[in-house]
C-alpha cells in the first residue's frame, strides 16, 4: 500500500486513476479547492487547498507520498496559453517546490508528446514544467500522452485508420506512434504502474511506453 497525493486528481484522469488506486489498495489523498470536495471519488482523502498556492496544501504532504501531478487547463486548444501558464506552469512549480521541501521520493507528471507540429504554446507550457522538475533534482516519471480518448474526448477516434496507415509507412511511422491516441483507461493504468514501480533515476515514458504497460 501506498500513501499517494494528486493534484489534480478530481479531473478527467485523475477521477480514473483514484478509481484504480483505491481498487489496489493505495491511499489516495485528493487536493481539491473549495466547492470541488464533492469531485473528490469515494475512498479517498479530500485534502482542502488551491493546487496554484503551496501555502495551501505543504503541510498535507509527507516524504512518504507519491507525488501525482495532474493539474491543468481542461480541454487543451492552441488559443490558451494565457491559460496554460496561469494554471499548468503556476500548479507544477507549486506541486514541485512542496515535493522537494517535504523530501517526495517520487514525483509523477503528465506532460504531452513532443515534438509536434500543432499545440505548440501547450508543448513549451509542459517542456517548461518538466524543465521545473529536472532543476529541482526531483526523481520522476514523466508521461508524454498526445490525445487520451474517453468520454467527452472521443472524436480523434474517427482518425484511427489514418493513424494505422501513417504507423505502416516507414517515413511517418515514428511520428505516428509517438503522437499515437491512447484511451483513458491505458493512461489510468499506466500512471497507476508508475507509482507502484517507482523508478531510482528519472525517465519519460511516451505513447508506446504506455500503451504497452496498459494491460499492467
Amino acid at each position: 500500500m501506498q500513501q499517494v497525493f494528486l493534484s489534480g486528481g478530481t479531473g478527467y484522469v485523475g477521477r480514473a486513476l483514484v478509481a484504480k488506486l483505491i481498487a489496489r489498495g493505495h491511499r489516495p489523498r485528493v487536493l481539491a479547492r473549495a466547492g470541488s470536495e464533492h469531485k473528490v471519488p469515494a475512498g479517498a482523502e479530500v485534502v482542502p487547498g488551491n493546487p496554484l498556492d503551496p501555502a495551501t496544501f505543504a503541510s498535507a504532504v509527507s516524504a512518504a507520498d507519491t507525488f501525482v501531478q495532474l493539474t491543468g487547463v481542461a480541454h487543451p486548444a492552441p488559443w490558451k496559453e494565457q491559460a496554460f501558464r496561469a494554471i499548468d506552469l503556476v500548479s507544477v512549480r507549486a506541486s514541485a517546490e512542496v515535493a522537494k521541501a517535504t523530501g517526495v521520493r517520487h514525483f509523477v507528471y503528465v506532460s504531452v508528446a513532443q515534438p509536434a507540429p500543432v499545440m505548440k504554446a501547450y508543448i513549451r507550457v509542459r517542456q517548461e514544467g518538466e524543465a521545473i522538475l529536472k532543476t529541482l533534482g526531483l526523481t520522476t516519471t514523466i508521461l508524454r500522452p498526445w490525445y487520451i480518448l474517453g468520454p467527452g474526448h472521443r472524436w480523434p477516434a474517427a482518425m484511427a485508420p489514418l493513424y494505422a496507415l501513417l504507423e505502416a509507412i516507414p517515413a511517418t511511422r515514428d511520428g505516428a506512434r509517438r503522437l499515437g491516441l491512447v484511451t483513458l483507461d491505458q493512461m489510468a493504468s499506466a500512471l497507476l504502474w508508475a507509482v507502484e514501480n517507482p523508478p531510482t533515476e528519472s525517465r519519460i515514458l511516451d505513447v508506446p511506453a504506455i500503451r504497452a504497460i496498459s494491460g499492467y
